[in-house]
């Protein structure tokens, strides 16, 4: 027994070590134009070494290693992953109408959100900031989902249900008799008063969202709101801030009204979400301020043709367009802060590229449209350490479009290459 057992031992000794798993080969993707965002320039011939799911190396004198697996772009423009800072992955274009949302149970909402999340990554935009659902959390347990790989979508970072007072912009009580009692998860965000704001931050906070969404003013798409209607009050806001910054989240502001847009970025939000009515007072103050202008300018043009709209919908949208346009447009020169935000989800999901044209049209140059959403985007979420630019260390997100964006912007309506963590979604080359 001694002898059998000693041989064992020094057979086991001898044996070679069984290694771990070898490490996935490198990447190296060829880019014939690369927009470097951060520096505002194209970098012609360039190489994107990627190990893992992180850049290793950019630049024209990249050595690709024997090992390497290439990805051949030479006849390409290659860009980052572009992020939209305003979707709502849990609602469709075809449901004009809130009050829809009682037609649906949040497990058929939350298989609804899939086919959403996968068309918006083939669009190019491999990450969204989710800004509120009216079912409370699907937007969590979908990023969640979609980080465990269940299915493709672009990385999340989403606010759960909207703060909202009550009868507000974000509530779905407006058109329902007095005596109906909504179910939790359609009234989990309604807070009045500073104790309740700060109770409600405190609330959606522990459910793992990564930003707070609130409704500063009143609403074009809800019944019974009028968006040029202040809602919440500084001192409530002030205290959704306060809140919001003790768990380590920013808060991003639906705002229409003129006062209503000034008490938001007085109050200390990261953002002002469409900002239709703000003045020129509001615009230095959020210069002054460095509050974010994340302007859905595009969507009016599919409200515009689509069916299916409410009429009171349809009569408050037509008077804010032209009016919110000249707003962006006044922003851009005077060099606020701006980052792309569609507000996907009221028109069809995988059109977030549209918007581009429109940025162009009313002020920014190509490039500056870009960074809209790129490296600005992700600072404004809070990521530009990781996304946003086409550097070492940072998550290897990338597409690429056949034509140069810095001569025709809507290019990007049309892209034939997406990766997102250094895993191809998408090759139409």
């Amino acid at each position: 027994m001694k002898r059998s057992m000693l041989a064992v031992l020094v057979f086991a000794l001898r044996a070679p070590a069984i290694s771990a798993a070898d490490p996935p080969a490198p990447v190296a993707v060829k880019a014939g134009r690369l927009i470097d965002v951060r520096a505002g320039a194209v970098v012609a011939n360039a190489v994107v070494l990627i190990e893992g799911d992180r850049v290793k190396a950019v630049g024209p004198s990249v050595s690709i290693p024997s090992n390497a697996k290439t990805i051949d772009l030479s006849g390409y423009t290659v860009l980052p992953g572009l992020i939209d800072c305003h979707t709502h992955l849990v609602a469709d274009a075809s449901d004009a109408d809130p009050l829809t949302e009682l037609k649906s149970s949040a497990a058929k909402r939350a298989f609804e959100s899939v086919p959403n999340a996968r068309v918006t990554l083939e669009a190019g935009f491999t990450t969204v900031r989710d800004v509120g659902s009216y079912r409370a959390f699907v937007d969590v347990a979908l990023r969640d989902a979609i980080a465990k790989d269940y299915f493709p979508g672009p990385r999340m970072y989403v606010a759960g249900p909207y703060l909202t007072i009550t009868g507000g912009g974000g509530t779905m009580s407006g058109g329902l008799a007095p005596d109906i009692e909504l179910p939790w998860d359609l009234k989990f965000g309604v807070a009045d008063g500073v104790d309740q704001v700060r109770q409600r931050v405190r609330d959606i906070a522990q459910h793992g969202v990564d930003l707070i969404k609130l409704l500063a003013t009143g609403a074009f798409l809800a019944h019974g709101s009028n968006p040029k209607a202040v809602e919440y009050t500084f001192e409530e806001l002030r205290a959704a801030v306060e809140e919001a910054a003790h768990k380590g989240l920013k808060v991003a502001a639906h705002a229409h009204s003129t006062e209503g847009v000034k008490n938001a970025v007085k109050a200390g939000v990261a953002s002002i979400e469409h900002g239709v009515y703000v003045d020129d007072e509001g615009l230095r103050l959020m210069k002054e301020k460095g509050t974010y202008l994340v302007a859905d300018i595009y969507d009016a043009e599919w409200i515009r043709q689509a069916a299916g709209y409410p009429e009171d919908f349809a009569a408050k949208q037509p008077e804010g367009d032209e009016i919110q346009r000249q707003a962006f447009k006044k922003a851009a020169q005077m060099g606020v802060k701006i980052a792309y935000g569609t507000d996907a989800g009221v028109y069809p999901h995988g059109f977030n590229a549209r918007q581009f044209a429109w940025q162009v049209k009313y002020g920014q140059t190509p490039m500056e449209a870009i960074r809209s959403a790129t490296i600005h985007a992700a600072d404004l979420i809070g990521r530009g350490n990781e996304a946003g630019s086409l550097e070492p260390g940072k998550w290897a997100d990338l597409i690429a479009v056949k034509a140069d964006p810095l001569r025709d912007v809507s290019v990007l309506e049309n892209v034939a290459f997406v990766m997102k963590g250094g895993k191809v979604h998408k090759d139409a080359r």
